[in-house]
């Protein structure tokens, strides 16, 4: 065999190896079979590269449900071995990081959090981060060699073709911050860097309210107002990372001037700051997001009549992007969802007034999942499991490594 082709033949398996361990990963436990059917290869062919993925402890039989062929044969369910490697997801907003390490089953190995000076620097910012990761990893037996790949959250849009952080307002942290670059340095793994809403969307694709749907909306409703988009399964991005800014979509041009450059932005109606300065009259100076969520919680009708604006201005912007995506459900999340069916309710019935017939009926939910802070950084670890792109590669390596 000359070299040319034994070249080829060690890709073409590779490829073979990386459609497998893709489906295991996305379908979960399956038979030989199946793992054929779908991946549009023979029976003899999956048996030999799941003899090879079991033989470095990339595969494992499942404990799950075996099944029974037609000549009264147990079927052998297979499954990616969760401990083969880890993963970790980091989400980093103005003032804290969250770290979260995930098996590739996507169970939780550990998480936690620690607080960030707003006026730390993006170095100072890597180094707390790291600082955490190798504490939760150590916490667990596991060092950093185990973990094949971060997803990183930061605050504002990522060029996809440089990798750098854009600016979409003034004094954030990462701006100009080549950060895949940063953290690939420092972690010594592939990395991939997310505006820090788009993981939380990723996050309830995965295991909340978007479970399942193909044409997904989530929006954070906090201080900013954020979006991620799924179109038909794959998160969208834009042309250079900028999608989803939804918190800068005018719906008023003779409006307040916005730090973005722009005026009547739509977080300075329904953003945080938006409804706690339209709520001081009623419940002074000193009002918090949680005192107008337990006020709104007892009937307080100053917090119904402004949670009512809010709902029905996000309303009036999601009813364009109704006509304009057509998604099949939009997740409402963000602190300030917490007020339930106070702004869901309006915003449900400013999408039926404004949306296209066709379009009006679509779900629009509350997030379904309570992470709280630590959404963006399991969004994270969802990242890697789905987008490295050579995942068998580096499982491999792994558990090569670990044989010498």
């Amino acid at each position: 065999m000359d070299r040319d082709t034994g070249g080829s033949l060690r890709s073409l398996r590779m490829i073979n190896q990386e459609r497998l361990l893709s489906l295991l990963l996305t379908h979960g436990p399956m038979h030989r079979a199946g793992l054929a059917r779908r991946a549009d290869l023979s029976r003899t062919t999956v048996s030999t590269i799941i003899t090879e993925l079991m033989a470095h402890g990339l595969v494992v039989e499942s404990d799950g449900d075996s099944g029974i062929h037609h000549d009264g044969r147990a079927r052998e369910m297979l499954a990616v071995n969760p401990t083969a490697a880890a993963v970790t997801g980091m989400d980093f907003t103005f003032n804290a990081v969250w770290v979260h390490v995930s098996d590739l089953g996507r169970q939780e190995i550990a998480s936690g959090g620690a607080p960030l000076d707003p006026a730390l620097t993006p170095a100072g910012r890597i180094d707390i981060g790291i600082t955490l990761l190798d504490r939760l990893l150590a916490q667990h037996g596991l060092d950093r060699g185990r973990v094949i790949g971060a997803g990183i959250g930061v605050p504002g849009p990522i060029d996809r073709a440089t990798g750098v952080v854009g600016v979409s307002l003034p004094g954030q942290p990462w701006s100009h911050v080549h950060a895949a670059e940063e953290f690939g340095r420092r972690l010594g793994v592939p990395v991939f860097i997310e505006n820090n809403t788009r993981l939380e969307a990723i996050a309830e694709a995965h295991w909340g309210a978007g479970s399942g749907v193909s044409n997904l909306f989530y929006f954070g409703l906090s201080s900013g107002i954020g979006s991620g988009l799924v179109l038909d399964g794959r998160v969208y991005r834009g042309a250079i990372g900028a999608a989803g800014e939804l918190g800068h979509v005018s719906v008023n041009i003779d409006g307040p001037a916005c730090p973005c450059g722009n005026r009547g932005c739509l977080v300075g109606y329904a953003g945080i700051p938006a409804v706690l300065a339209a709520l001081r009259p009623a419940l002074g100076d000193d009002v918090t997001i949680e005192r107008v969520l337990a006020a709104t919680a007892a009937g307080d009708r100053a917090c119904l009549g402004v949670l009512a604006d809010v709902g029905t201005v996000v309303g009036r912007v999601l009813a364009n992007l109704c006509n304009l995506l057509n998604p099949e459900r939009i997740v409402v999340g963000g602190e300030l969802s917490r007020a339930g069916e106070a702004l869901l309710s309006p915003i449900r019935d400013a999408v039926r007034r404004y949306a296209l017939s066709l379009v009006r009926d679509v779900d629009v939910v509350p997030s379904a999942l309570d992470l709280g802070a630590r959404a963006g950084a399991v969004g994270g670890a969802a990242l890697v499991l789905t987008e490295t792109p050579s995942l068998a590669a580096a499982l491999d390596r792994l558990a090569t490594k670990e044989a010498t």
